[in-house]
């Protein structure tokens, strides 16, 4: 590994609930910065959100604009997504794409908040998949079961799907 530098990582995403690959994308997103020596606040995000900068009405081209020009992105590969294919796709993101870095996460896996969603609404063990004090958080608050007020009906449309 090369000499280690600061790294600053703004991430984005639902984190809704967070869970330990969330948490993750950090670790992945450093060492690949530090083997790459590459300083400087990046935008830190999984291959799904930067799908979604083709997403109509949903980012300004202006801000995807800024954001890759003057910071970057660290996008942190997920299973079922291609982020070179987004890449090509985006005139902006062609245009900037040596200031967006491509990190591998070696553990791949298909675990996403609306699928956590989804299992706590059935009542199925979510343990090892979110952090302890997430858990006993979620469990204290009464959040995302039949019972609660939270009701997102499109989690279950969309189970299997990440976000």
């Amino acid at each position: 590994m090369k000499s280690q530098i600061p790294v600053v990582l703004l991430a984005c995403g639902s984190f809704n609930p967070i869970t330990n690959m969330h948490l993750r994308l950090f670790e992945v997103a450093r060492d690949h910065l530090h083997q790459t020596a590459v300083p400087e606040l990046k935008l830190l995000c999984g291959a799904d959100v930067l799908k979604t900068f083709q997403t109509p009405n949903l980012w300004k081209d202006a801000h995807i604009q800024e954001i890759v020009e003057k910071f970057g992105v660290v996008c942190v590969s997920r299973t079922g997504h291609n982020p070179k294919e987004y890449i090509s796709g985006s005139p902006i993101l062609q245009k900037y794409r040596h200031n967006i870095h491509l990190a591998r996460e070696p553990v791949q896996n298909e675990l996403s908040s609306t699928y956590i969603r989804w299992a706590l609404s059935q009542g199925h063990s979510v343990k090892y998949l979110l952090p302890d004090a997430v858990i006993s958080y979620i469990k204290d608050h009464n959040l995302y079961t039949r019972d609660s007020s939270w009701k997102d009906s499109s989690s279950q449309r969309n189970e299997g799907k990440t976000d």
